[in-house]
């Protein structure tokens, strides 16, 4: 398993200046994204209140705006140079349980 969060002690200048204009692209995709879960969101909160249970999918879709938010967080932070890809893809994310 591949910690999302992790310190890195090399980084790239080059790297740096790249990074601005894919954190654009990137927001623009996370915005459109967020729009559209956030309508989701709204609708899933009606679906609980008139049927008392949630929708599969809109969950599903919230899920992945958020695990796509999660994903691109530590490179436009500045702890990574490696790249996420700029359209969402399948991410996990897990609490590890103390012991």
């Amino acid at each position: 398993m591949k910690q999302l969060f992790a310190y890195e002690e090399e980084a790239g200048r080059i790297e740096l200046f790249i990074r601005i204009v894919y954190s654009f692209l990137m927001g623009i995709v996370l915005m459109i994204y967020g729009f559209i879960a956030g309508i989701c969101m709204l609708i899933q909160f009606f679906v609980v209140l008139i049927l008392g249970r949630r929708s599969q999918g809109l969950s599903d879709f919230i899920q992945g705006y958020l695990e796509y938010y999660v994903h691109i967080l530590p490179y436009t932070s500045y702890m990574t140079d490696e790249r996420p890809g700029i359209l969402p893809s399948p991410v996990s994310i897990y609490e590890e349980e103390k012991v």
